[in-house]
């Protein structure tokens, strides 16, 4: 009887320390895959300016009359978000913009871009209650962006440079951008790749 007892206690023991060893390797493993997995930022097409270059000063017309001149020195960077009425992640997005703008509008504007029909715009601002937001409604705009695919977002400094752009499906992707800026690099991949593959920034160098 008590040798029974013995032994099952040592495979208990033995069991407890095993399970000990795999807990310890796959918290190894999680740590690994969390330095790998590096936080993904807005997609950055390699066309139109270029991060650094100046943004194209243009005379754009507002929906609902009017225009707003882009590009060149302004008080303020402005945040270019590209939309359409029909895009279902642009009306995602958009509280989200939103709350960006009312917290970041000490430095920053944001307007509102896209193309199309007045009238269809018109409806679907109303609906969405973007009636004081700046609206422009630019075929110009999109081709010297070379602005693809929706919703984009390029975000445009005081002294009218582009700092960044990119595709942006996630809150994460918009406030990529504004980190880029705090950090002075195209994208937020550029900064984190000495530290995710330094054997490709080595190569690279």
């Amino acid at each position: 009887m008590n040798e029974a007892l013995i032994v099952s206690n040592a495979l208990l023991w033995l069991t407890v320390l095993v399970l000990l060893v795999a807990l310890i390797a796959l918290a190894r493993q999680v740590g690994i895959l969390h330095e790998r997995i590096a936080p993904m930022g807005a997609l950055m097409m390699d066309s139109g300016p270029k991060v650094g270059e100046a943004a194209p000063e243009l005379a754009l017309p507002l929906l609902g009359g009017g225009t707003l001149a882009l590009g060149g020195a302004k008080p303020r960077a402005t945040l270019v978000f590209f939309v359409a009425p029909t895009c279902p992640v642009c009306k995602k997005l958009l509280p989200i913009v939103a709350s960006m703008r009312a917290a970041e509008r000490a430095w920053l504007d944001v307007v509102l871009a896209s193309d199309g029909e007045p009238a269809e715009h018109e409806a679907w601002r109303r609906r969405a209650r973007l009636e004081d937001w700046p609206y422009v409604l630019s075929a110009e705009l999109g081709m010297r962006f070379r602005v693809s695919k929706l919703p984009y977002a390029v975000l445009i400094d005081e002294i009218g440079r582009v700092r960044a752009k990119g595709l942006v499906n996630s809150r994460e992707q918009l406030e990529s951008l504004f980190a880029a800026r705090e950090l002075g690099v195209a994208s937020v991949q550029e900064y984190l790749e000495p530290i995710v593959r330094p054997e490709l920034a080595k190569e690279r160098a």
